[in-house]
């Protein structure tokens, strides 16, 4: 890997570039981290699952963030797409799933098989049945009414301890942090193909008013691909 920002490193210890000592609590809640990838064209996924985008780098990249994180945040449309299991490597954090149907299969890896219970993040409208099988096997957190209200549910993961919040998707599940403004860092790949298609951009979201602006913090570059960190950017003066 050969890091290009903020300084040229030949040979640079990917750990290095993504250290972060300003990861604190934005307005008492947990510091929210994503990490994406997408082709040149913009598309997130190839036929449905992001395999195809992801290079040896990327994997890196994706193992790594997994141990700076308290929690791993992730929709319930790629827990199925990708058939999500519990993490297996370095500090082992959980996975919370938000979903508001609950429409999940509780026998899956995720759940049967996780060291740290699964997370569970859903709303008072979920299906009761469906409800009472969760809490079975994962520790079901009730946020909002109608949908998952993201900040109570960050607020609820910070009153467990959780300090760092790692999304990685959905673009859907991104989309929704970005137009609640809870993102605080964007760790993204753009990996060197061309995809076409209608696969979902990077964020499925309504327009943003005003546009969200980030501060690009450090670029490597790896086999063509960039492997990109974005900051929250200051506010305006």
């Amino acid at each position: 890997m050969r890091q290009l920002l903020p300084t040229v490193v030949d040979q640079v210890d990917p750990a290095t570039a993504y250290a972060e000592s300003s990861r604190g609590r934005p307005g008492g809640r947990p510091w929210v981290m994503a990490n994406m990838v997408a082709s040149v064209d913009g598309r997130a996924a190839v036929e449905g699952r992001t395999a195809a985008l992801s290079g040896a780098a990327d994997r890196a990249v994706f193992n790594l963030l997994r141990t700076l994180a308290d929690v791993v945040l992730v929709g319930a449309a790629t827990v199925r797409a990708e058939r999500y299991g519990p993490v297996r490597s370095g500090a082992r954090p959980p996975v919370a799933v938000v979903t508001r149907s609950l429409d999940l299969d509780w026998t899956s890896p995720l759940f049967a098989e996780a060291v740290q219970r699964t997370e569970v993040l859903t709303c008072t409208s979920a299906d009761p049945g469906r409800r009472a099988a969760a809490t079975q096997v994962a520790d079901v957190i009730v946020a909002g009414e109608g949908q998952v209200d993201l900040s109570r549910a960050l607020d609820e993961l910070g009153a467990r301890g959780r300090r760092v919040v790692l999304c990685e998707g959905g673009p859907h599940l991104l989309g929704q942090l970005v137009v609640a403004d809870l993102l605080d860092e964007l760790c993204f790949t753009l990996d060197p193909l061309l995809v076409g298609g209608i696969e979902p951009s990077l964020i499925v979201a309504p327009p943003i008013h005003p546009p969200q602006r980030l501060r690009l913090v450090s670029v490597i570059e790896d086999d063509g691909a960039l492997l990109l960190r974005y900051l929250r950017a200051p506010a305006p003066a």
